[in-house]
């Protein structure tokens, strides 16, 4: 029992940092997507470390011994707490985000994390050193379990109640329960153990030649675990760059992987591959088709579907396959190297390699791939049979993906991909010729071609927008304009001469697409300078820039950077805006509905709010290439909201009961999300 307490406090602990060390650090590098992908490498990396520990300790130590040099580490680990993030590792825009993050997260959290992913395996060998007679698998499922609870409890009962640096101090005193129990559990089993050999020598079986591990079946741990890692990260990465980057899209994917851990080794009566085999046989196709579809109540079951059954394809053949209970922290660490391989061909290795957002496929043609070594039947024939259906998945994954590719690269002009996503632009005539900058799958914003329709307001920012019933409004002398997301440039029609404009843009690619391919700033008829880095991060560290106009302009793929929406950001921009100056906030969001966010932020600052939605009509407007959109205006100048451009075609944004204000510490998507989305 006490084995099981302190595993399960572990991992407890180990899955509640990751979703709040996550949520720490994402304003600091622009809400991206992509943090969380990186926070999974780390943490993958960390735990196959806290594995390779484990089983050096156990091979080569004695038991006292072991436990010495682990009491030692909890100690020092003790010495770090609290886990809260030091501001000295806020970015300034010029370094590597990724490595940026992974030394943040080393310096913050990585000595306890290293020592809490050890636990498992090194309790489950003092286990097994203990009690013979028992094997410890199922203590490896009741990890998981405690690892579910965190996951599920942060979203829905810890952070909607408890702030981060409240959830950091409980988080540090519970990790440091958690280590005296850990210490007196090591004395207790180094006291206990059956028998004198055990104590002397760390680790090694009597029988170890009877158990040894073949190199094919090292490499089938390592291969099942990295493609579960693998597609995890991918199905991640999808979701949280068209919805939004947040806690709660982190941890529902990571839950379901989870789960499947908790199901597969906690009895073999679980997994059955007549069950799974066939189902992934469908779903894996089927993700691979609906890749490049924004469909969210399509996409998401399927996705979430198809995640559950590849995971649990690859973890039940990992529990048909573990070895003898001697070997223990060698499987474990099998694992986690598998683990880690995935979570590093996903976060680091992909976005070297392709210049799109290919990975999902890469992930998806892995998981029909390690089919084909599943071996499935009982006779000679009824296995060449199985092969045969494997490999017409794996043919049919393969073309859907490079039907995938093929449609995300055709007529693209151009093509980066940094730290914050793919850019690309792409040229179309329907209607108009037209050049789109495209974020992820989302095109923002684009250009007519015609040289006398280049500075023709367009896509979002059409006449009868939010952007263009304010700057319409606004008397004729110079301003000062801010705009965070610089995107194509296309608010720069807006600019007269004498006009100051700043532009924020975290991604260097987009700076690039902008300069390249599009002319808004070439011919803007007023001054403009870019800053390059997040525009939260910015206008903090700037003076005042007594801006007459701040237009809130960023997006990820579809999803709007939260960071941007909270009660501390909007404290940043109300101190570069002149008092009677104007906020336009872009509210356009196909899943999630930001106007309760947005009228709270106004009303803590004394500020009226309208929302213009424009929803132009294309057959009567062919000269304009123009989009739906929703924006919101907040200003304290009335005299602006009832010039009549404004006030034909805005209205109020009433107060919802139960949307409390977004903050750092604070944000509720869940209850944001449209219905029917």
């Amino acid at each position: 029992m006490f084995y099981a307490i302190v595993i399960f406090i572990s991992a407890f602990l180990i899955f509640l940092v990751q979703p709040l060390i996550a949520k720490q650090i994402l304003p600091w590098f622009g809400g991206s997507a992509a943090v969380w992908g990186t926070c999974l490498l780390f943490f993958q990396s960390a735990l196959l470390a806290g594995y390779a520990y484990a089983d050096v300790l156990t091979r080569y130590l004695s038991m006292k011994r072991q436990v010495m040099v682990h009491g030692v580490l909890l100690v020092a680990a003790i010495i770090t707490m609290p886990i809260i993030a030091s501001d000295a590792w806020r970015p300034f825009g010029n370094e590597d985000p990724i490595l940026r993050i992974l030394g943040l997260l080393l310096a913050t959290i990585g000595l306890p994390y290293f020592l809490l992913a050890s636990t498992t395996p090194l309790i489950g060998a003092w286990y097994w050193r203990r009690h013979q007679a028992s094997a410890p698998y199922r203590l490896f499922a009741l990890s998981n379990f405690a690892s579910l609870l965190a996951l599920l409890g942060y979203p829905f009962l810890i952070e909607p109640w408890l702030g981060n640096r409240e959830t950091a101090w409980a988080w540090s005193g519970l990790f440091c329960i958690f280590a005296v129990l850990c210490f007196a559990l090591g004395l207790s089993t180094v006291k206990n153990a059956q028998n004198v050999g055990d104590q002397q020598v760390g680790g090694s079986d009597l029988n170890a030649a009877a158990h040894s591990i073949h190199i094919g079946q090292w490499l089938r741990w390592v291969a099942l675990s990295a493609i579960g890692s693998a597609l995890l990260l991918g199905v991640s990465s999808h979701l949280t760059q068209n919805i939004s980057s947040a806690p709660l899209l982190w941890v529902v994917p990571l839950a379901l992987y989870l789960i499947t851990f908790i199901i597969s080794f906690d009895h073999p009566r679980w997994y059955k591959r007549a069950v799974f085999l066939p189902l992934a046989i469908v779903l894996v196709p089927a993700m691979a088709w609906l890749s490049d579809s924004l469909n969210l109540k399509m996409v998401t079951p399927v996705y979430a579907l198809g995640l559950f059954v590849v995971c649990m394809v690859c973890h039940g053949e990992l529990a048909r396959l573990k070895p003898h209970p001697s070997k223990l922290t060698t499987f474990y660490l099998s694992i986690s190297i598998g683990g880690a391989l995935g979570s590093l061909a996903m976060a680091v290795i992909a976005p070297l390699v392709f210049t799109g957002y290919f990975e999902l496929y890469a992930a998806l043609i892995g998981a029909a791939v390690i089919a084909l070594f599943i071996p499935i039947g009982e006779t000679s024939r009824m296995r060449w049979l199985a092969k045969g259906v494997a490999s017409l998945v794996v043919l049919a994954v393969g073309l859907l993906s490079w039907q995938g590719i093929r449609d995300y690269t055709l007529d693209v002009r151009f093509m980066e991909r940094d730290f914050y996503g793919v850019v690309r632009t792409r040229d179309n005539s329907t209607g108009a010729n037209f050049r789109s900058l495209i974020h992820g799958a989302i095109a923002h914003g684009g250009q007519l071609l015609e040289e006398e329709l280049q500075m023709t307001p367009s896509s979002y920012y059409g006449p009868t927008s939010g952007y263009g019933r304010v700057f319409a409004s606004l008397p004729d002398t110079p301003k000062t304009v801010g705009v965070i997301g610089l995107g194509a440039g296309a608010l720069a029609v807006y600019a007269k001469p004498g006009d100051h404009w700043v532009f924020y843009e975290i991604s260097p690619s987009v700076v690039t697409a902008a300069k390249k391919d599009f002319t808004f700033l070439e011919k803007m008829k007023g001054t403009h300078e870019i800053v390059i880095g997040d525009g939260r991060l910015s206008l903090d560290r700037e003076p005042s820039r007594q801006f007459d106009v701040l237009a809130m302009d960023a997006f990820s793929g579809d999803s709007i950077p939260t960071h941007l929406i909270t009660k501390e950001a909007m404290e940043i921009y109300m101190k570069h805006l002149k008092p009677n100056g104007v906020i336009v906030f872009q509210a356009t969001n196909r899943f999630v509905d930001l106007l309760p966010v947005a009228k709270n932020l106004a009303d803590a600052h004394g500020l009226s709010i309208v929302l213009v939605t424009d929803s132009p009509d294309f057959e009567t407007g062919p000269e304009y290439w123009l989009a739906n959109t929703d924006q919101v205006i907040m200003t304290r100048n009335q005299n602006l909201l009832n010039q009549e451009k404004i006030k034909s075609g805005a209205v109020e944004i009433q107060k919802r009961t139960g949307f409390p204000m977004f903050t750092d510490d604070y944000i509720n998507l869940l209850r944001l999300f449209k219905r029917g989305s």
